[in-house]
């Protein structure tokens, strides 16, 4: 209640440069504006999507300084005038894509994709005035926001439509993952693709979201998983999470979709790409991301006559995830203080890293 309407100043670790080491520092946090909530970030990863900011890969869109990170869990400092379903205390997950449920999108029946705040990573300032609400300690110079979360900070500003409750019952630690890759690779399996008992699945990337799917095709009952990944350091990790058969592209004299051809005597009913690459993609779909490639998938439209689809998958959040069917401690494979939070990067940069949880 001290802080609540006050500037706070904190630490974060702010990108000032594109490849350039994050710089921790205190900065000043605003309070929340009309229909905004200051969260207090208590546990937060790093995916490759913060990755790819870090390197600024894509050059328009970048923006310095900036306040990377959009997996985490916090609870909420306070709340701006028009919030009424949060209040202070309140066990939350910010998510990068969320929904004012107003627009026309919002109202139609199985649309997710927000018109006012789906994923936009162009995006650097919030919605409501066009202005940030984090800014330099020293000078008080405006500090970029990042896909509607920015959470490498101990505080943080979200328009409320991009702030889920959760169950205080459950462990913020735990609840974290599911704001991203756990939720996008098991929502593939359970709400999109909606695998069947005893059918039969590959995955083209066993990182946290290719493995989130194999977690969510073993609890759905399929009879077989097919891991495909270049590097074999991930193959144990994907035994625990039900993946019975391992192709390293590398080692195969066959394409991949011809190696899975043999395994599975005709090809699989489900097949998911998760590494992000046009060409796993490609062999994923002969088998039946946000790609930063410029590349176009090459198809050809008979090839669509055989039954075969390609449907995009966003993070849902699921109760179900937390009664027992999925094993959420698979996923942290690091965990480290925020004041290392370069040690996480470079961890993830190498492949030695699935989810490095960060406590702040």
């Amino acid at each position: 209640m001290e802080t609540q309407g006050k500037v706070i100043t904190c630490r974060a670790a702010v990108a000032w440069g594109a490849g350039e080491a994050l710089v921790m520092e205190d900065v000043k946090v605003d309070p929340p504006q009309r229909l905004e909530v200051r969260l207090r970030i208590l546990f937060t990863s790093i995916c490759h999507t913060d990755l790819s900011a870090w390197k600024g890969e894509n050059e328009a869109q970048q923006a310095y300084p900036r306040i990377l990170g959009h997996e985490a869990a916090g609870i909420v400092e306070s709340v701006g005038e028009g919030v009424e379903d949060m209040k202070a205390g309140d066990h939350v997950l910010p998510i990068f894509t969320g929904e004012c449920g107003d627009c026309r999108v919002c109202k139609r029946d199985g649309a997710n994709l927000c018109e006012r705040f789906r994923v936009d990573p162009m995006k650097k300032v919030m919605v409501g005035d066009g202005k940030t609400r984090f800014f330099t300690s020293k000078d008080n110079k405006p500090i970029y926001h990042f896909l509607n979360t920015s959470t490498f900070s101990e505080y943080t500003v979200v328009d409320s439509a991009c702030v889920v409750k959760v169950d205080p019952r459950f462990p913020l630690e735990k609840m974290s993952l599911l704001s991203c890759g756990v939720s996008t690779g098991v929502g593939a399996a359970w709400n999109v693709a909606d695998i069947q008992p005893g059918s039969t699945v590959a995955i083209f990337g066993l990182g946290a979201v290719g493995l989130a799917v194999a977690e969510g095709a073993r609890a759905k009952g399929a009879s077989k998983i097919i891991g495909i990944d270049v590097n074999p350091n991930k193959f144990p990790l994907g035994r625990e999470a039900g993946i019975s058969e391992f192709i390293n592209p590398k080692e195969s004299d066959k394409t991949v979709h011809e190696r899975v051809m043999e395994i599975t005597e005709g090809g699989v009913e489900y097949s998911f790409e998760c590494a992000g690459r046009i060409e796993a993609l490609r062999e994923a779909f002969l088998l039946l991301g946000v790609h930063a490639s410029p590349q176009l998938l090459p198809i050809h439209p008979m090839e669509l006559f055989q039954g075969r689809s390609i449907t995009a998958s966003l993070p849902l959040l699921f109760t179900q995830c937390l009664q027992g069917q999925l094993n959420l401690d698979l996923f942290i494979s690091h965990q480290l203080p925020f004041s290392d939070i370069n040690e996480a990067m470079q961890l993830l940069h190498q492949g030695k890293a699935l989810r490095c949880l960060l406590r702040l």
